[in-house]
């Protein structure tokens, strides 16, 4: 077992202050290391050091972003004595003539996260805690940022979703079955001045009991694995059994109009029909959810990508893929899809679910957008007939990137397709003809949809036949532009 950081609150709340002041922060250390400074490994701090100057700043890097022993002289100029005793008070460093430290702090936004990056010795213990990893940056971008009173994180790891939702919640509560991982939960909520984080130890919702929560976010161990290597990543459960208990106790677990946000991994038999196993979960847990699968593999390729660490020693490499491509061809497994699953509770009996893929290179924060959707499909819901859409104002929620498809044809230009594209959250794209898109993105909850597509057919002068069938469209790009928060009701 590895050591703990000391979750001294008053002593965390001092050196953050102090890191704060000096002005440690993600841009300050970018400037100073290039825009490759957070992707970086350990082996090359020794380049990174080079690269800064003599100042106070850099002194704080050297030792808490590079890890680097340091004049403890050095520190205290920086940041002061109180401050330099905080780092000896909570384990972040060993202070002597020289401080050496155990323990790494980030900036990640406006937060300060402190972890186990880098590794000591190369090789993770098992219960290694991380501080951003980008499933991290994934979670926290498909998350609802509405003000609640209370709010659940699992599995929190470095506490950092929690701290998160501690920016909009009352009260946060952070479980973890790793006690380290709560010890570094602890220190970051001092890190960062909160006060409305609570630690509970155990395994994913049962230190929750029955409570409800407005919101739940999880970033499970998730990886489908025949080993028990580490907590952050391996559940111990059979197959993808700890991504179903993830998706049906985040249901369990939240309030009425509550939001959930996990990310989960789930198994196929077959691989053209990758999301029928989690589509199956959520039938009967009472809330709209929304599938978005971020990456997906065959066995091999699943195997190899979670064992590349071992790539550069060819033996153990191939006995590891080995072993995980027999334990996933025992299961049956031609397919592992990972990506989130998100929850909307409501009032109501029939509740509904879609799929969309998204590329996680074009994901950006997406919770407005979320929030968004899941208002427009209660409201879809609620109609009688999908017909009775028409009679709605609907308006374009969020700046729209409406591009033509152009070809020349004898001596002319035509636009031959269409599509438009949210800029922004997911980044989602829908097609359809260059009129129909023309119509939709005009909407500005002026008219009922209706009254705009009889505009549309008299400006363009269609014939009965193509009128209606421009209403079909309409109709149908509608009503997925409003599933997906691009377009709101009026």
């Amino acid at each position: 077992m590895s050591s703990y950081p000391v979750p001294d609150q008053a002593a965390a709340e001092v050196l953050g202050d102090a890191l704060r002041r000096i002005g440690y922060s993600e841009e300050r250390i970018t400037d100073l290391l290039g825009d490759d400074a957070y992707p970086g490994e350990r082996d090359e701090a020794p380049v990174s050091e080079r690269r800064l100057p003599r100042t106070p700043l850099a002194a704080v890097v050297r030792a808490l972003f590079l890890q680097l022993p340091s004049p403890t002289s050095d520190l205290v100029r920086a940041l002061g004595r109180p401050a330099v005793d905080a780092l000896a008070t909570t384990g972040v460093a060993d202070v002597g003539d020289e401080l050496v430290p155990r323990v790494r702090i980030l900036p990640i936004g406006s937060l300060l996260v402190a972890s186990d990056d880098y590794p000591s010795d190369g090789e993770n213990p098992p219960d290694y805690v991380v501080a951003y990893s980008p499933t991290s940056q994934l979670l926290a971008a498909l998350t609802p940022r509405r003000r609640v009173e209370r709010a659940l994180d699992v599995g929190t790891g470095s506490g950092v979703q929690a701290l998160f939702a501690a920016r909009h919640a009352k009260h946060v509560v952070a479980t973890d079955v790793n006690p380290r991982a709560l010890a570094y939960t602890a220190l970051n909520a001092g890190l960062n001045g909160m006060r409305n984080v609570e630690c509970r130890l155990g395994s994913l919702f049962e230190p929750a009991g029955d409570e409800t929560f407005d919101l739940v976010t999880c970033n499970a161990p998730y990886v489908v694995s025949p080993e028990n290597r580490w907590t952050y990543r391996d559940s111990g459960f059979r197959a993808d059994e700890i991504s179903e208990r993830v998706v049906r106790g985040a249901a369990a677990h939240l309030a009425d109009g509550g939001f959930a946000t996990m990310l989960v991994s789930w198994l196929a038999h077959d691989e053209d029909e990758p999301d029928e196993r989690l589509l199956e979960w959520t039938e009967d847990i009472g809330c709209d959810s929304w599938i978005i699968p971020i990456w997906g593999s065959d066995a091999l390729d699943h195997a190899a990508t979670w064992n590349d660490e071992l790539a550069g020693k060819p033996q153990q490499y191939g006995a590891a893929i080995d072993r995980w491509t027999d334990y996933l061809a025992d299961l049956g497994v031609r397919w592992v899809t990972e990506g989130a699953v998100l929850l909307h509770r409501r009032a109501g009996d029939e509740f509904t679910a879609r799929v969309d893929e998204v590329d996680e290179e074009d994901l950006e924060e997406a919770g407005e957008q979320i929030q968004r959707a899941f208002a427009a499909r209660e409201r879809l819901g609620r109609l009688r007939r999908p017909a009775d859409l028409l009679d709605e104002r609907l308006a374009v929620a969020a700046p729209l990137l409406l591009e033509h498809e152009l070809e020349p044809r004898k001596g002319r230009t035509a636009v031959v397709a269409a599509s438009l594209q949210l800029a922004g959250g997911t980044n989602t794209t829908v097609e359809g003809s260059p009129r129909v898109l023309e119509v939709v993105a005009s909407l500005d909850g002026g008219a009922p949809l209706g009254d705009r597509i009889r505009s549309a057919a008299e400006r363009l002068q269609l014939s009965e036949s193509e009128a209606s069938r421009l209403g079909r469209e309409v109709l149908e790009v509608s009503r997925e532009l409003l599933e997906v928060g691009a377009l709101r009701f009026d």
